[in-house]
């Protein structure tokens, strides 16, 4: 079955939908509140450095388990183990795949339904965030304007992932990419010709020290860990796609230099237009649907950089969807020996029903709770604050401590023969943070995300 298996067309191919998945709303709603709230260039720094040692070590785990057996995460553990427990976790790697794009699917169709919205001019007369919270609030407390949009989001992911690896993900990879880089540049032109953009500049490039302590580290290590995609097979099922005569850690390398990049480049356009306008950096999960409109709304052309900012998320939103739904359906086309269409179909189909209950949460369920949280916090609680976290550990420890040092070595010195002769000392390297450093790290990051630290 895997003789006919499908994989990339070609290594840009491979880099730019890898990125994609990697690139969400993670970098351009997530990272630049939370570096907003915890000072700016100091909690960047400390965030740089995290994503070095723990992000890095791993990504390369993961990519090369996949691309070594050119299988799905549950086919690869079982491939390259007889253990049980190892079969359980690529089983976790396809349920978070499952989990997440079920609630990731309801803020995609927000970023869609912004985007209409801005075309409607609905987002053009704010005074202040509060107004354009007013707005959020009455948008999300649609169950029409809530379901329908996630229905669109869903059908736009599922469309791409029926066409196949080269045929849907790639080709989609080639135009969204390209395209989402120069909106951002676009956006952050016109937000550092801004009057009072230098405010904004130096809050993220001139480190306050005095902001960072023990909780903006452990925020940093989780988002470093959270933005590459890590623990939910998604790097594994792409990395499976590969050539064997790709380099894992060049490749690698690319994906955390283009989605780190991609998160510094959407801070400068955030913040620069947030200063500008003389509105609060630290504004929370609140600065992109309630802060930024406020700030669109007062620039010159504010609405043509709206639609180009929700357009940004949108496309950010949908490369790591597809993503997530491929994790799932290369599952059912490899173990089951299903036809892909008919696994999109029935799978995709699944994941969005799942969404359904999610997208309610914040209005015909939103009284409805379970252990305080209404059913999209549940879920959102279970796969990002145990599952991914949990698969990460263990895709480190079975790298680092099961799976032979030969065998792993021969691995990723596959296409990269001339980075060892080279850079000799980069094995050594590489396998203590695997080993030693990246365990202890992720165990914290999970600790911490469960309340226990």
């Amino acid at each position: 079955m895997t003789q006919n298996r499908e994989a990339w067309g070609s290594k840009i191919g491979f880099i730019l939908a890898a990125a994609g998945s990697a690139v969400g709303l993670g970098n351009i709603w997530k990272f630049p509140y939370i570096a907003g709230e915890n000072g700016g260039a100091a909690f960047i720094f400390v965030y740089l450095l995290c994503i070095g040692i723990i992000g890095f070590p791993v990504l390369i785990s993961e990519v090369l388990i996949g691309r070594t057996t050119q299988k799905n995460p549950v086919g690869a553990f079982a491939s390259l183990s007889n253990s049980k427990l190892w079969l359980s976790v690529g089983f976790l790697g396809v349920l978070a795949g499952f989990l997440i794009l079920s609630f990731y699917s309801v803020i995609g169709g927000w970023t869609i339904g912004y985007v209409i919205e801005t075309l409607r001019g609905s987002l053009s007369s704010f005074t202040s965030p509060e107004e354009a919270g007013v707005l959020f609030g009455s948008l999300s407390g649609s169950p029409a304007w809530t379901l329908g949009f996630h229905t669109l989001f869903f059908a736009l992911t599922m469309f791409i992932v029926v066409k196949g690896v080269q045929g849907g993900i790639e080709k989609s990879s080639k135009i969204m990419m390209p395209v989402l880089l120069s909106i951002l540049v676009i956006l952050m032109v016109r937000g550092v010709t801004l009057d009072g953009a230098d405010e904004g500049m130096a809050f993220l490039w001139v480190p306050d020290w005095s902001k960072i302590n023990a909780q903006s580290i452990l925020i940093a290590l989780g988002h470093a860990f959270f933005t590459l995609s890590l623990g939910m097979g998604a790097m594994m099922t792409y990395g499976s796609y590969m050539s064997k005569k790709d380099s894992v850690v060049t490749a690698s390398a690319q994906i955390v230099l283009l989605d780190t990049l991609i998160a510094l480049m959407a801070g400068v356009a955030i913040f620069t237009a947030v200063f500008a306008s003389g509105l609060n950096p630290a504004a929370g999960p609140g600065l992109i649907f309630q802060t930024l409109p406020a700030v669109f709304a007062s620039m010159t052309g504010g609405v043509y950089f709206s639609f180009l900012f929700f357009l940004l998320l949108a496309i950010a939103a949908l490369t790591s969807a597809i993503s997530l739904l491929e994790v799932v359906v290369a599952y059912f086309v490899d173990e089951k020996g299903w036809d892909r269409k008919g696994a999109v179909l029935i799978f995709g189909g699944s994941i969005y029903l799942l969404g359904v209950p999610s997208a309610l949460s914040f209005n015909l369920m939103a009284d409805s709770k379970m252990f305080g949280m209404t059913f999209f916090d549940v879920v959102d609680f279970l796969a990002s604050n145990v599952l991914l976290p949990f698969g990460g550990l263990m895709i480190a420890i079975f790298a680092g401590w099961v799976w032979s040092r030969t065998s792993v070595m021969a691995a990723l010195k596959e296409g990269a023969e001339g980075l060892f002769e080279n850079y000799p000392w980069f094995e050594g390297v590489w396998l203590f943070f695997l080993k030693f450093v990246a365990p202890v790290l992720i165990t914290i990051v999970l600790l911490n995300s469960l309340g226990l630290v």
